[in-house]
């Protein structure tokens, strides 16, 4: 929690405490005037296509819609004139499971009734009228269309909040494609006018884009906003700060945690005292009731296009397989043999069917050998001898490695150890993963 040195002793804020805290930050003397009332947002931003966290490690249990929507539900009983925002990046075109997964992260999203959501080039990358296609209150200060609107201004609690979003002209694919005119402005007047006679209303203003700091403080027109979202720090929230009159936030990605920001204003309207608190949202936090059909729906989805992608496969002529199975390499490995099917790595299937993830493309590629590639698996019933991570699934494909008697290498031959458990032990899905732990855990 950013509060100048203070340290809170509990997770919740309670407004008598936290406007103690406030008063106690240095270098925010008010003006003359009345004070308006304190103004709580609740923010984030890039989400990333991750509907729900990835259960293979405790560290990365962190996130998903159903434990967000537990959150806010509590943290709008605590506050209830809070405002919920989000700089976008909700979706992304390498999501698990594709589109599908896109759609339910819309629907998903769209139940928690944000206040404002900005718009960044990912969310568009099924284009606008998919993202429209769910109720979200999409923001774009500088889209040329009418797809999207340039600001949002919401009023609650006797206290307005207008919400702008910067679509960066110089990230925009367009960019690299000859001939396509950009769909956003690069003129930042407008913006800047807008920002302006909001402030003027009264409102608290808020601008949200993906460039990093130091090219927002130069580039953006800070004068008139208040509240600056910048863009998102892999996972972790960044620290808040202030430049001049603007608090700057940056938001983690991947959807693990909310931030929590407590704004005093001066009689003139301009932040004299934040206190800042970042939110994570482990396992303890219970998935959203409301959320129970709308998360059963994804998964009876996925496990039909699963089921779908398998039948065109099992269709196809599988010719010959590059793969051998452990029990092959058993013939000459005997001793590493015996160590595989003492391991984790010889049940990880199994782990899969207990938390009902064995129809999950996702996880089965980390969990299986060669899963989406010529020969490999498939299903239990067509291709058993190929279910849990075994020797193929680190040191490659190795049929010919064994009809040769040893005379043909499998196919990772050469690599180190690091590179092959990298394979499927990543920052994402591992993130505690250290090879000078694991290896000797498995050693042979």
């Amino acid at each position: 929690m950013d509060t100048h040195g203070f340290v809170a002793r509990g997770p919740w804020h309670r407004a008598v405490l936290a406007l103690m805290m406030l008063a106690v930050i240095p270098g925010a003397v008010a003006k003359a005037g009345p004070t308006p009332p304190p103004i709580t947002l609740i923010y984030s931003s890039n989400l990333d296509g991750e509907l729900e966290p990835c259960g293979c490690s405790m560290a990365g249990n962190l996130g998903g819609v159903s434990r967000r929507a537990t959150m806010i539900r509590q943290l709008r009983h605590n506050t209830p004139g809070l405002f919920l925002i989000s700089g976008g990046g909700l979706l992304s075109p390498f999501a698990a499971h594709g589109r599908l997964t896109n759609e339910y992260i819309l629907k998903g999203m769209a139940s928690l009734d944000y206040d404002a959501v900005g718009l960044q080039w990912s969310d568009l990358s099924y284009g606008a009228a998919f993202i429209n296609s769910a109720p979200l209150p999409w923001v774009s200060s500088n889209w040329r269309g009418e797809d999207f609107l340039p600001s949002r201004l919401i009023e609650r609690g006797g206290q307005k909040l207008a919400f702008f979003s910067w679509l960066d002209p110089a990230t925009a694919p367009q960019k690299d494609m000859a001939g396509l005119p950009l769909p956003v402005g690069e003129d930042l007047s407008a913006l800047e006018r807008e920002l302006k006679r909001a402030r003027a209303r009264g409102a608290l203003t808020v601008l949200s884009t993906t460039l990093g700091r130091d090219q927002a403080i130069t580039t953006l027109p800070l004068t008139q906003v208040d509240v600056l979202l910048v863009q998102a720090k892999y996972e972790v929230y960044g620290e808040a700060s202030q430049h001049a009159h603007t608090l700057i936030l940056q938001p983690g990605s991947r959807g693990m945690r909310l931030g929590r920001v407590d704004i005093q204003r001066d009689g003139a309207g301009r932040i004299a005292r934040w206190q800042h608190q970042v939110i994570p949202l482990p396992a303890t936090v219970p998935d959203a009731a409301s959320l129970r059909d709308w998360y059963a729906a994804y998964s009876a989805a996925i496990k039909t296009e699963y089921l779908r992608l398998t039948e065109l496969r099992k269709a196809q002529d599988r010719g010959e397989t590059p793969y051998a199975g452990a029990e092959a390499c058993a013939a000459c490995h005997q001793s590493q043999y015996d160590t595989w099917t003492d391991s984790g790595h010889a049940q990880a299937f199994l782990a899969l069917e207990e938390r009902n993830k064995a129809f999950d493309p996702d996880c089965i590629r980390c969990h299986s050998v060669g899963f989406d590639k010529p020969g490999g698996f498939i299903d239990l019933d067509v291709t058993f001898e190929l279910a849990n991570v075994q020797c193929e699934s680190c040191h490659g494909a190795a049929r010919a490695h064994a009809e040769s008697a040893g005379a043909q290498a499998p196919a990772n031959k050469g690599w180190p150890g690091r590179r092959m458990c990298a394979q499927c032990h990543t920052q994402a899905h591992s993130p505690e993963f250290d090879f000078a732990v694991y290896w000797p855990r498995i050693a042979h």
